[in-house]
């Protein structure tokens, strides 16, 4: 299928849903895209082009969303990897597309420290930005499941990563979201790369069973379609093999084969209200055996994510288990495509949407203020990926908190003064200890007490929730800030002992302010304090520094060997010529490098810097890197250098223009450059909205003399108003 053809396939397919979406602005979001993304190729060879249409397509088929987000599928990439900016994108289509694309897009332009702080940032600026606005996490799931659907194109640790990010991020946000369909096929194709020969094992299996699997569905099925038939109750019926991965985690989690695992089929009946589904429950009942202990409400109490159905298994004629959902249709439209199902914007283009349903993703981020990479990854695995349990207070007021939830996390789910002030809790009418594990269905009751003095320290490995243990890291971080630093500056000390460092090359003045930002803190003490909460660890803030100060070390060594070498050579004033075609007073045989900063060439005014290991540094006299003021506050590792008399043929060098934009300018200056006899190496360019470009260009040339040539008849070509050499 050609580009036009998958085009007119995806406006096709919004058309079908969404017949009065702004088709003009979908296609200009597509020819822009395809514009910006011109030359760039995908892994498998295609155009890039391919995958922005294939996200939007998943975007409307998958979840029909409005024309915005279509727009912004298929813009979604033009932030991260083409030159279009933010306001770029503002200006020719809205701002609020072009904050959805932003929210889509990585931090790729920053460095991080660890892997893990990279995705925490990445990750945080997601939730952030679907906090405003939840289409944001739509389209990037979106993204995620077409990269996952072409991941055969990746090398195989690239597989692996990204499908253990995208099981443990990805795929649990689609849950927690109630878009199980995508949840299902994330969590297969992971599978797929992560453990591809269980993977293929269960998926050939399942394939050679088939004829026998579908004749049991089928029978199911009509059994279930003749009852309700016979009385008269109105419904949609079916059957379906559960998908691989979640055959797979029971044979994990119960070490069976496939042949031992019988519960393999799960049948829905649709129905029109809320009242018909109970009725079928009983029918259900009625015509197989239920299993006990395995009937759940989830209509009389919704799951968090909006999800309602009510699910029961049952023991067949045959003596094959399998399990039935029951819900009606506005209930399987939820429970398929989650908050797409409801989202404002798909009937009016209008509005904020559902927000009030993800209130879940302000608290996430709330509760992640003051955590570093590692507990925030941890938290969004529990938050995201944990079993919920739903507990009740004693007004019968429901709570879900994750599987191993205790009495702290329940109080503190309630409120954090009613954590703060308990001394004791009640499950069912009976006092708990505080490590107590909820179960579904408890009734939970906590004691509080005015005279209380606040949580323990030992709460904090006793909570499950992110929630309480954030709170109760906030009361110790408010109420006891002096204690705080004196019980961390005692742990950081201890550590540091056994590592054997000193206090002194800690606070020694020179190595302070790298070390506090190694650690991201403004002052020791806030670093004592955030140890003493339980906000960082000591062994963490130690093995950062300790890591730091032999970084610190190695640099002095090589700096202090540089200076001395230097030093050492001085005192013997013979000039001896390097290969480069440059003299180093006092110098013999001497690395020699020539600064990309500002590229001298033969004729230029030159200075000299002793870096680290490599050498000799040539500066042009007139770079800012090499200033009066840097040379002042680095004296000893300046040195006078000249050029020999046999220099290279050709030294590169960058030139820039500035100009008015015209067309056949770069044939203009093709031409100038030819007349010349310039070896042009690279040249890039970009328009200015105030009709300007701007060229920057990599040319190889033998002198100064050459140089000041090349400038010269630059000049002369119409419009071109400065050409300069960029230094700094």
């Amino acid at each position: 299928m050609t580009v036009q053809e998958q085009y007119e396939q995806l406006e096709k397919t919004v058309r079908e849903y969404n017949p009065a979406g702004d088709f003009a602005r979908i296609r200009a979001a597509f020819e822009y895209a395809d514009q910006c993304h011109d030359g760039q190729k995908r892994k498998s060879g295609e155009p890039y082009i391919i995958h922005p249409l294939a996200v939007a397509q998943i975007v409307a088929e998958e979840l029909k969303l409005d024309s915005e987000s279509i727009e912004a599928a298929l813009l979604h990439d033009v932030i991260e990897d083409t030159p279009a900016s933010h306001d770029d994108v503002a200006h020719l289509f809205s701002p609020t597309i072009a904050d959805l694309v932003e929210g889509v897009s990585k931090l790729t332009r920053i460095q991080y420290a660890t892997k893990e702080d990279e995705q925490m940032e990445n990750l945080r600026k997601m939730l952030i930005a679907m906090s405003k606005d939840i289409r944001v996490i739509l389209i990037k799931i979106a993204d995620r499941l077409h990269n996952m659907r072409t991941m055969e194109y990746q090398s195989p640790a690239k597989q692996k990563q990204k499908s253990l990010e995208t099981m443990e991020i990805y795929a649990p946000i689609s849950h927690r979201l109630g878009m199980q369909r995508m949840k299902w096929e994330l969590e297969d194709l992971s599978l797929k790369y992560l453990d591809p020969v269980g993977y293929e094992e269960i998926v050939t299996k399942l394939n050679d069973r088939s004829q026998e699997h579908e004749a049991f569905l089928q029978r199911i099925q009509a059994q279930i379609a003749q009852r309700l038939n016979e009385l008269s109750i109105s419904h949609v019926v079916y059957g379906r093999i559960k998908h691989p991965y979640s055959i797979y985690r029971k044979m994990f989690a119960q070490n069976k084969s496939l042949e031992e695992i019988f519960d393999l089929f799960a049948f829905r009946v649709l129905v029109d209200n809320v009242g018909d589904c109970y009725n079928v429950l009983g029918v259900i009942h009625d015509l197989y055996k239920p299993i006990l202990g395995r009937f759940k409400d989830y209509i009389g109490t919704a799951k968090p994510n909006g999800y309602q159905s009510l699910h029961t298994t049952v023991m067949g004629t045959d003596g094959v288990p399998f399990e039935v959902q029951i819900r009606t249709k506005e209930m399987h439209e939820i429970a398929e495509y989650g908050v797409a199902a409801h989202w404002k914007y798909k009937q009016n283009g209008q509005g904020a949407g559902s927000e009030g349903r993800y209130e879940w993703v302000r608290r996430l981020l709330e509760n992640q203020e003051g955590a570093d990479a590692e507990d925030y990854i941890h938290s969004l695995k529990v938050d995201m990926f944990a079993d919920e349990v739903f507990v009740f207070t004693p007004n019968g007021d429901v709570q879900n908190l994750p599987a191993g939830a205790t009495p702290i996390d329940f109080a503190y789910a309630i409120h954090s003064a009613v954590g703060n002030r308990m001394v004791g809790a009640k499950v069912n009418n009976r006092i708990v200890t505080f490590d107590h594990k909820l179960k579904n269905g408890d009734i939970v009751e906590i004691m509080p007490s005015n005279s209380a003095k606040g949580p323990s320290r030992d709460w904090m490995s006793i909570a499950k929730s992110s929630e309480a243990r954030s709170k109760i890291r906030q009361w110790f971080k408010k109420e006891r800030r002096e204690e705080n630093i004196a019980n961390g500056r005692a742990s950081f000390e201890q550590e540091l002992k056994h590592a054997g460092l000193s206090m002194k090359d800690v606070t020694s003045a020179e190595n302070l302010a790298m070390l506090l930002k190694k650690v991201s803190y403004g002052s020791l003490d806030d670093m004592y304090a955030a140890i003493g909460y339980g906000g960082f660890t000591a062994q963490k803030a130690v093995s950062r520094i300790r890591s730091e100060l032999l970084k610190l070390a190695r640099q002095q060594q090589a700096e202090a060997a540089s200076i001395k070498a230097a030093e050492e050579s001085i005192p013997i004033p013979r000039p001896v010529k390097s290969e480069q075609g440059i003299i180093v007073e006092g110098l013999d045989n001497c690395l020699v490098k020539f600064s990309r900063c500002c590229t001298p060439v033969p004729g230029d005014a030159i200075v000299g810097f002793i870096t680290r290991g490599y050498g000799v540094s040539v500066h042009r006299a007139d770079c800012p890197n090499a200033s009066p003021e840097r040379r002042a506050s680095q004296e000893g590792r300046w040195l006078k250098v000249t050029w020999g008399s046999d220099t290279n043929e050709s030294y590169p060098t960058t030139i820039e223009v500035v100009c008015k934009d015209r067309l056949n300018l770069l044939l203009d200056i093709s031409a100038a450059l030819s007349t010349t006899q310039t070896f042009v190496s690279g040249i890039q360019s970009r328009s200015t909205e105030d009709g300007f470009a701007i060229i920057r260009m990599e040319i190889r040339v033998r002198d100064g003399e050459q140089m000041q040539a090349i400038m010269n008849k630059l000049h002369q070509i119409s419009g071109i108003l400065k050409v300069t050499r960029p230094a700094g």
